[in-house]
């Protein structure tokens, strides 16, 4: 059943025919590797895609992380209605390359804006978004400690392009508050044997925009630290994003995930492609 709701997301992308472009180049980001619109690491609050009012478009993505001890690979695609809702999924599957094996989990989203416009209003873009997770295997994830094999995010993020401030250069910032019980992002299962309250974690992105179609940026990711048997540490990254047209999008950048089940220093790259329609 979960291959088949992925295979039937990602036909709707390739077999729409009611896309739009009404939206300016570059302003609904990219796709993270949680399959939400955003940076590389951090949901923001646009919607995916170039869709304007009552107008529809679609997003497919592939990403790859790749660092010291594990390679994250993450597809996925989204669906976006009125530059208003936006529903995403996306399979995770993270290979534990030092010792051995690999987890992986599917991610179901959606996210709706609440308020405010990214370019035309005082108002900084608000949206909600919730995601669902659930791992394909809990046997690794239960033997260190986590309680539950699925779990719900649920995030409010705000974004807002300044314009003219730097050297003349378009400055876009967001901030994301999410409420997460995961542990690595939910790879390593939800909660723990004596914690099983939701976190608040905070994220955020800046990114400059050197034209209209090539950005620089940074992100940083809190994460909760709830497994006994090791740390679990803040990631970030540092990243570019070259809009080629509004069909093609890539974004490559460098990823600092701190410790990860006891492997200290795990810093790489990180490569995404997105077509859009």
């Amino acid at each position: 059943m979960k291959i088949t709701l992925f295979t039937l997301t990602a036909g709707l992308v390739f077999s729409c025919s009611c896309a739009a472009n009404s939206k300016i180049i570059a302003t609904g980001g990219t796709s993270s590797i949680e399959g939400s619109a955003g940076g590389g690491i951090v949901p923001w609050a646009v919607i995916n895609g170039y869709a304007s009012s009552g107008e529809m478009a679609a997003t497919a993505f592939i990403s790859r992380v790749g660092v010291d001890d594990f390679t994250l690979n993450s597809v996925g695609a989204s669906l976006a209605y009125d530059n208003n809702w936006e529903w995403s999924v996306a399979r995770q599957r993270f290979a534990l390359d030092s010792i051995g094996g690999e987890l992986s989990q599917n991610i179901i989203a959606v996210k709706y804006r609440l308020a405010g416009q990214l370019l035309y209003t005082a108002l900084p873009q608000i949206s909600l978004g919730v995601q669902y997770k659930k791992l394909h295997d809990f046997t690794l994830p239960q033997a260190v400690g986590a309680r539950d094999d699925s779990g719900l995010d649920v995030y409010l993020a705000a974004s807002k392009v300044l314009f003219n401030q730097v050297a003349g250069r378009n400055l876009l910032l967001n901030a994301t508050l999410r409420a997460t019980k995961a542990n690595q992002t939910g790879l390593l299962g939800f909660g723990s044997a004596d914690n099983n309250n939701y976190r608040l974690m905070f994220e955020g992105s800046a990114a400059l925009l050197l034209n209209y179609n090539v950005a620089i940026g940074v992100e940083f990711k809190q994460k909760p630290d709830q497994l006994a048997f090791a740390d679990e540490q803040h990631w970030r990254d540092v990243f570019v994003a070259w809009f080629v047209n509004k069909h093609l999008s890539v974004t490559a950048g460098y990823v600092d995930l701190g410790s990860i089940a006891g492997l200290n220093n795990q810093q790489g790259y990180y490569l995404s492609v997105e077509g859009a329609w």
